[in-house]
């Protein structure tokens, strides 16, 4: 396994290090996945949404992602720095001065290479066993002072990167449960509001019923009265129809006794009288006229 040409003890360090970032990738992307998730559980419990409100999810999502993504690579930033930290002390230790190629680090090739690499040491299923992995070999000895802190360094490299593995699977650990006790406290919500809604849908029948029943008395009261007053209109139309009869005879009579009155009156000697008179007086009227004319004639 010589594929990054390093030696065997960088070499495990190396993949110690994609070990680690796998890990913390993995558990990013459990994140996300529960971004969606809880988008899912929460918001989408309708059957259909207007423009609004699927910009509006979306840009909520889209910030929560925004901000894991950012916060991920941030850290991985400063992961990078740490790690570069590491070596340039141990290279400071031995009056060393490192040098890097920033432009290598965009070399597709050199990347294609990293990802083989990586894809070789974790998809095998007979890979060797973690302690094995990341043994470091024995240094020679040497009576040198320098070899000797060199090797205590190692050491405590080695110890401090077993406490950081140790810590980062409590860690997913944790993470692994805060993500379980939050589903099934969703789950609790979830059903929790299915009762709420199947008791308001209850609630929601029972004023409709009640609703329809106040609807049908109105209703019943309504025709009742529409009855009477058809019953009423009836009587009162009825009775104006034998008030306009009994008018209707009793102006006849009134008619005929005015008839008879008058028939009564002109058969009186009064009226007789009174009517020669008259006519006399007409007659001397017109005498009277004639002579007028005599003496005065029209122009």
């Amino acid at each position: 396994m010589a594929e990054l040409g390093l030696n065997d003890h960088h070499q495990n360090e190396v993949i110690n290090y994609i070990r680690f970032a796998r890990s913390k990738r993995v558990l990013r992307l459990k994140t996300i996945d529960s971004c969606f998730q809880d988008l899912k559980d929460s918001r989408l419990v309708e059957e259909t949404f207007t423009v609004d409100e699927v910009s509006d999810m979306l840009q909520g999502l889209q910030a929560v992602v925004h901000s894991e993504i950012e916060l991920e690579l941030i850290n991985h930033a400063h992961t990078n720095v740490l790690l570069l930290r590491q070596l340039f002390t141990q290279a400071e230790k031995w009056y060393l001065k490192l040098q890097t190629d920033i432009s290598e680090l965009e070399n597709r090739e050199l990347l294609e290479q990293v990802a083989e690499f990586e894809k070789a040491e974790f998809a095998s299923s007979n890979k060797k066993a973690t302690a094995e992995l990341i043994k470091p070999k024995l240094a020679p000895i040497c009576e040198g002072g320098s070899s000797e802190l060199l090797n205590k360094e190692i050491v405590r490299l080695h110890e401090e990167n077993e406490k950081l593995k140790a810590r980062l699977k409590t860690i997913e650990t944790q993470a692994t449960s805060a993500l379980d006790e939050k589903t099934k406290v969703e789950r609790a919500m979830k059903d929790l509001q299915k009762i709420q809604d199947v008791q308001k849908e209850k609630q929601s029948m029972q004023d409709v019923s009640h609703l329809e029943q106040s609807l049908a008395n109105l209703k019943s009261e309504f025709e009742k009265s529409l009855g009477d007053h058809a019953t009423n209109q009836k009587c009162l139309e009825d009775n104006l129809i034998s008030t306009k009869h009994d008018l209707l005879k009793v102006q006849e009579q009134l008619s005929l006794t005015e008839k008879e009155l008058e028939m009564k009156f002109q058969q009186t000697g009064a009226y007789r009288n009174m009517k020669d008179i008259l006519t006399k007086k007409n007659e001397q009227i017109r005498d009277l006229r004639k002579k007028l004319l005599r003496y005065e004639p029209e122009d």
